[in-house]
């Protein structure tokens, strides 16, 4: 095996080993030692096998470190994710890049759903992975139960 360079997120951190996941590829790496890794830290990085056996990794470089925050907002989605939604049928996803870095994803549900799905995109880990892609520092999340709009945001620092 050979170093990878990277985007990663911290899955899973002890203070003797972390477990990071490449954002793009998915690939999972088990990491030797936690050099003060906590869970959402991203991870601009190489990794490389630790020897002699190379079954773990370590992190050899970091070129950058940030974390993401996760917001259960009690705000409703703006006017503009709420006009995207109302183009869109139950179960749709509605994408647009925002002006600059990151974007915002809408989708509508059933009125009795929008909690759930709310809570389902806070505790989902491709949410952090995602916003580790799209370079955000902040997702923000707010719904509209009365009009089955869950709106996701993925904002720049």
């Amino acid at each position: 095996m050979s170093e990878k360079t990277g985007t990663f997120v911290v899955t899973h951190a002890e203070s003797e080993s972390a477990v990071v996941r490449d954002v793009d590829t998915a690939q999972v790496h088990t990491l030797a030692s936690n050099p003060g890794l906590e869970v959402r830290d991203v991870l601009e990085a190489t990794v490389a096998p630790d020897p002699p056996l190379e079954v773990a990794w370590e992190v050899i470089d970091v070129a950058d470190r940030r974390s993401i925050d996760l917001v259960d907002s009690d705000l409703e989605p703006t006017r503009h994710a709420a006009d995207l939604a109302s183009e869109a049928e139950i179960g749709d996803l509605v994408r647009e890049e925002r002006a600059g870095t990151g974007e915002i994803h809408v989708f509508r549900v059933p009125e009795s759903d929008v909690e759930s799905a709310a809570r389902d995109v806070l505790e989902d880990e491709e949410t952090i992975a995602r916003a580790a892609r799209l370079e955000a520092v902040r997702v923000e999340v707010r719904r509209s139960a009365d009009d089955g709009v869950v709106s996701v945001r993925y904002l720049p620092d």
